[in-house]
């Protein structure tokens, strides 16, 4: 008997495996925090005997390094991943044993395509395939992007995609289960993933690297390749140097006098709370990137590498799990933090300050000459249709082009409000008279705002 463990890194889009028999396991591709590892080996009873990476990662550093000096596991990495550390080289066809008694092995195959060194890991059981770890190859009904390396190189990769995805197809059964590493909402992916779980025989019928022909796959893949989150650029080069362990503990509380004074030095001050409460009372200043929004993501997306961040929390433990969701990113040690509400967080003498919050109907009662209509979403869902004169600046490219703006109030939206309130709080940060406009797409289309839509 054997198990596999899915470990879920859900404001990544990732996940991470362990799986092994009754004393050992292989953790594939591990986050950076690595204790919720440790713990689902520690509930199996078994020890870690390989870590294996499938890849260089670019969305997220990785966990693989420490855990495998924690452990003393066997480090697997590919063999063409150019990194500074000791490690195991793994090439095309090598095989390692994970546990000896269940039959257990994990056989390599080499599936450039996501990158030029990808590599999936086959978990044999006696000799037979059961399951098949493809990290950001061959995903549940699409593949990983083949853009994150070099642009010369994206072509090339993109059918080498089609390529590994059809070696996969060929050399495995179709009951083996199919265990990415990307697609639930990661920008890694090239497109949505569909579904949960899957098989090689469900995707030889319906991923179309499967159903088309090189060229029709390659020039539908990369028309749709959208935008690659800016912080991409530092994750491969940490990942080859070796990152660092990991630290966890609370950072040094501010008072209001401190906040103002990181504020004033040109930090960034991130209040984590979510967007009703932020834009009912916040720091003025300060900026909104809601806790359960995929923090990482679009924080370490928007933010100046390297640049100090303070957290402003409703609690301790929203505290602790945003800290944990930005060492995944790089973003490794807060320069302080405070927990409670706004009116502890200012000056004395000080008050919070405020912006509202509106539906698309109301911005249709409202739609007068000097109220500005800002759209933030992405360029790929701009083209599926937008409000008529509306002003398009994408979420990821705000900060930096606040004064193409259009005087007058401004009205900001995305998709269901989440991005709209981050965007809203960069505005309001910037003195700019804004409303938040809280409310899903779909309400545009019925205030019969919407042109142009497709579904």
């Amino acid at each position: 008997m054997f198990f596999i463990d899915t470990i879920e890194v859900a404001g990544l889009g990732n996940r991470s495996y362990l799986a092994g028999g009754e004393r050992t396991a292989v953790a594939v591709d591990p986050p950076r925090d690595i204790d919720q590892v440790l713990a689902a080996a520690a509930r199996r009873g078994v020890r870690i005997s390989h870590v294996v990476e499938t890849h260089l990662h670019n969305d997220y550093v990785t966990g693989g390094l420490e855990l495998a000096r924690v452990t003393g596991a066997g480090y697997l990495v590919p063999a063409g991943a150019r990194v500074s550390y000791a490690h195991v080289p793994v090439h095309d066809g090598d095989r390692h044993e994970i546990d000896a008694a269940a039959g257990l092995a994990l056989r390599a195959l080499a599936t450039p395509g996501h990158t030029p060194h990808h590599t999936s890991y086959a978990l044999e059981q006696n000799g037979l395939a059961a399951a098949v770890f493809t990290g950001g190859s061959l995903l549940i009904g699409t593949v990983g992007r083949p853009d994150l390396v070099e642009p010369r190189l994206t072509e090339r990769l993109a059918r080498a995609q089609h390529a590994s995805a059809h070696r996969l197809a060929a050399e495995l059964p179709d009951g083996a289960a199919v265990l990415p590493t990307h697609g639930f909402g990661s920008f890694c992916s090239a497109g949505q993933t569909a579904g949960e779980s899957t098989t090689i025989g469900r995707e030889r019928a319906s991923n179309a690297a499967l159903t088309r022909d090189v060229d029709t796959f390659v020039a539908d893949l990369l028309a749709g390749l959208d935008d690659i989150p800016a912080y991409y650029t530092h994750m491969g080069p940490t990942n080859a140097a070796g990152p660092a362990p990991v630290d966890l503990t609370p950072p040094a509380v501010a008072d209001g006098e401190e906040i103002a004074a990181r504020l004033a030095a040109g930090e960034w001050v991130v209040d984590l709370r979510n967007r009703v409460a932020f834009a009912e009372g916040h720091v003025a200043g300060s900026f909104n990137f809601e806790a359960e929004g995929q923090l990482a993501t679009h924080l370490a997306w928007l933010l100046p590498w390297g640049k100090p961040v303070t957290l402003l929390a409703a609690s301790p433990e929203q505290l602790a799990a945003a800290q944990r969701e930005l060492v995944r990113v790089g973003i490794d040690r807060p320069a302080a933090a405070a927990t409670g509400a706004p009116a502890h967080w200012v000056r004395q003498g000080e008050a919070p300050a405020s912006f509202p919050r509106a539906t698309f109907a109301e911005l249709a009662a409202r739609r007068a000459p000097g109220i500005v209509v800002l759209d933030v979403r992405r360029n790929a869902e701009r083209a599926g249709g937008h409000l008529a004169q509306s002003v398009h600046i994408p979420l990821h490219d705000l900060h930096r082009r606040l004064h193409e703006v259009p005087e007058g109030q401004v009205w900001v939206h995305c998709a269901g409000g989440m991005r709209a309130a981050i965007a809203a709080s960069l505005l309001d940060a910037a003195g700019r008279d804004v409303v938040a406009v809280d409310d899903s797409l779909d309400s545009a289309e019925q205030a019969g705002l919407l042109t142009g839509r497709t579904r």
